[in-house]
């Protein structure tokens, strides 16, 4: 049987050294004029800017995760769609260069999904992104019959739905536990049309920001915000937060860590796929159900130690997944194995 089937959205990634935009600060004027953040990155109306060579690699959810699993040893299949185009071939390509089996749906007369991604010398990154085929899968495309493994990682992006109760209600039957990193749009439609989702998985991983907006509850309040949660999700739930670490509650413990100092931030791309996919990994890789109330606290521990170690790796490349750790390289290196867990 497979261990791990990754679903969800792909796109191909081609990076830009950005050493030629400036930011601005100015909250009061940019806010006004549509900038939400109140900073801006600005170059030059008119000119022509020379650039450095553009890096392309591969990206996206289900892309990212599927990479990460591979490469932990576990035997990994994905599903997803590309358009009838040179992208979707090397999409393709790339799976079974890096041992995972591709699921592919190829959609005639679409494209594949392209991020434009302007890195600055921090690391920090703007993203333009063509979203093409990326997340157009329909019920009959989906090869149901295939949908068997130990566990299921969903990146959904913008897949319906309507599609993504069909593909839960096939997992559940096939006895697979869920993982599931939520989107934009579904966390967009508010919790309780979360709920049929999130109430069948076994780990639902977020950044601080997604909790925040979902639970409609203080971004500072973490405590409320697990309170939240924990009404609507049986399993894990794994927050992310950046450079301040993780925190994970598993129904009886609340669990904080913070991060591996990196050596270099190169590129910021894919490290939230790369946490949230390798502290998957882990619960796997020690056989743990991890059902709520009866989850070792050793297995969370070493889950979170895995996912923050893949998260650095990744940030010090360019990329989202030319830095994810192999098992050999996580549990040989010395600079992995420190590392504080707290416990309440």
């Amino acid at each position: 049987m497979l261990d791990v089937i990754t679903i969800g959205t792909v796109t191909v990634d081609i990076f830009i050294k950005a050493d030629f935009l400036k930011t601005v600060t100015d909250k009061k004027h940019l806010e006004k004029i549509g900038f939400p953040t109140g900073q801006a990155q600005c170059f030059s109306f008119g000119s022509k800017i020379e650039i450095k060579e553009p890096i392309i690699e591969m990206g996206g959810g289900a892309h990212n995760s599927a990479i990460t699993f591979s490469r932990a040893g576990l035997k990994t299949t994905a599903l997803f769609n590309v358009g009838s185009d040179k992208n979707g071939d090397l999409m393709i390509e790339e799976f079974i260069k890096n041992g995972v089996d591709p699921l592919a749906i190829v959609d005639d007369g679409k494209k594949t999904g392209v991020s434009y991604i302007l890195l600055d010398k921090s690391g920090e990154r703007t993203i333009l992104v063509y979203r093409g085929s990326s997340g157009d899968i329909e019920n009959k495309e989906i090869p149901f019959n295939k949908l068997n493994a130990r566990w299921a990682y969903i990146s959904p992006g913008s897949i319906p739905n309507a599609v993504l109760s069909k593909i839960f209600y096939l997992l559940k039957k096939n006895k697979v536990k869920i993982a599931i990193n939520p989107s934009k749009d579904m966390i967009a439609g508010g919790i309780k049309r979360c709920h049929p989702f999130l109430k069948e998985a076994s780990v639902v991983i977020m950044n601080k920001e997604e909790a925040s907006y979902l639970t409609k509850t203080s971004f500072e309040n973490k405590e409320k915000i697990f309170e939240k949660l924990d009404e609507y999700v049986p399993g894990i739930v794994v927050m992310t937060d950046g450079k301040n670490g993780a925190t994970v509650s598993d129904g009886r413990f609340i669990y904080t860590s913070g991060i591996f100092k990196e050596k270099k931030v190169v590129d910021r791309t894919g490290a939230g796929d790369a946490f949230g996919s390798s502290f998957v990994a882990g619960l796997i890789e020690t056989d743990e159900q991890c059902i709520r109330g009866i989850c070792n606290p050793k297995k969370i521990e070493f889950a979170l130690r895995r996912g923050a170690a893949n998260a650095t790796a990744v940030i010090e490349k360019i990329g989202a997944t030319p830095g994810i750790l192999t098992t050999e390289e996580f549990m040989s290196q010395k600079r992995w194995k420190k590392f504080v867990v707290k416990k309440n």
